[in-house]
């Protein structure tokens, strides 16, 4: 089985911690976001992974070095396939067409699930979906009697579904989602200026492809910072109900409430930490009261009182109370 994980996108709406790190490669939980979900599709599959597409806008090469170790380290080839211009779910795949040979898992970048990964052999694919309270923000898919895909609805104005596309899905044939894709090409099929996945999804389903609905258990969105400082708390519920504290750090009239992901070399002075909150290496707090945030690496806080909040590579906060989001290297006193 390959994976093909599309994250070449700006990361707008996780601005500024996107202006220096691309979304995907942001921690949470002490990971970065893409490590937890191809870790996440690997561990779930039953199928052995082989070869692993990351398809990236102008990451530089410190990034690209890091997606093939990290593809490695999980037993696989990694590839580095680069969109150059936002054309569209459909068009980012295609970018990783070395990887559309066989069984294929697609899955974008922006968000961590737990699933059911045991996909019905009648079966030509599975696209994984959650259940939504308001189905006019999603894309959604719309099933007949016997529960198999019918139609794909973009954001739609009245109810016709309420199973949201979560951006994860699986393909038996990754040859034949090649072609369908290059179709769109070719033809020019374009909406909003993009080429899209669900159009050739409509396509392959009309010609008597048959694919399913796969519920998921969880669904952790990281599109913006309430979502992912959400996502972090549950990351740390799922994954630990410890405390992870490395030899190295300095903890000095500090108390720490599990779960909290703790980095490497962190000092942390008469300070109360958690729950729910990743701090990154480097980083010191002192005199502050910190839950339910995610601090990067090498920040430092003092005299503060935070909650909900994201902090920054290198960011130095002091003073008053407040919920906030703060980019790397910019200092508040």
């Amino acid at each position: 089985m390959n994976i093909i994980v599309p994250m070449a996108g700006r990361g707008s709406r996780l601005r500024p911690h996107t202006l220096t790190v691309p979304k995907p490669l942001l921690p949470v939980g002490g990971k970065p976001i893409v490590e937890r979900l191809v870790e996440d599709i690997v561990a779930m599959s039953a199928e052995p992974v082989e070869e692993i597409a990351f398809v990236i806008g102008d990451f530089g090469a410190e990034t690209e070095a890091q997606l093939l170790a990290m593809a490695e380290r999980l037993g696989a080839k990694g590839h580095i396939c680069h969109q150059d211009e936002p054309l569209g779910t459909a068009h980012a795949i295609l970018c990783g067409s070395a990887c559309l040979t066989g069984p294929v898992v697609v899955a974008f970048a922006d968000t961590l699930f737990r699933a059911d990964f045991t996909i019905n052999p009648d079966a030509d694919g599975v696209l994984f979906v959650k259940q939504v309270e308001d189905p006019s923000a999603f894309g959604v898919v719309v099933t007949d009697a016997q529960g198999a895909i019918e139609d794909y609805i973009e954001k739609p104005a009245d109810f016709v579904s309420d199973l949201a596309m979560i951006g994860i899905y699986a393909f038996k044939d990754g040859a034949r989602l090649k072609d369908e894709l290059q179709k769109l090409i070719d033809h020019n099929v374009i909406k909003g200026g993009e080429y899209q996945l669900p159009d050739a999804l409509r396509n392959m389903t009309q010609s008597g492809m048959q694919f399913e609905p796969g519920r998921v258990s969880e669904w952790m969105d990281c599109g913006n910072k309430v979502a992912t400082v959400d996502t972090n708390q549950r990351i740390l519920d799922l994954t630990s109900d410890q405390i992870h504290v490395p030899d190295s750090v300095q903890l000095i009239d500090s108390v720490i409430l599990p779960p909290c992901y703790i980095g490497e070399n962190v000092r942390i002075e008469r300070s109360i930490i958690g729950p729910h909150v990743s701090i990154g290496g480097g980083t010191t707090i002192a005199d502050s009261r910190v839950q339910n945030s995610l601090i990067q690496n090498h920040a430092t806080i003092e005299n503060k009182v935070i909650s909900d909040s994201m902090i920054g590579n290198h960011a130095q906060l002091k003073g008053r109370s407040q919920d906030i989001s703060l980019g790397d290297y910019n200092v508040i006193d």
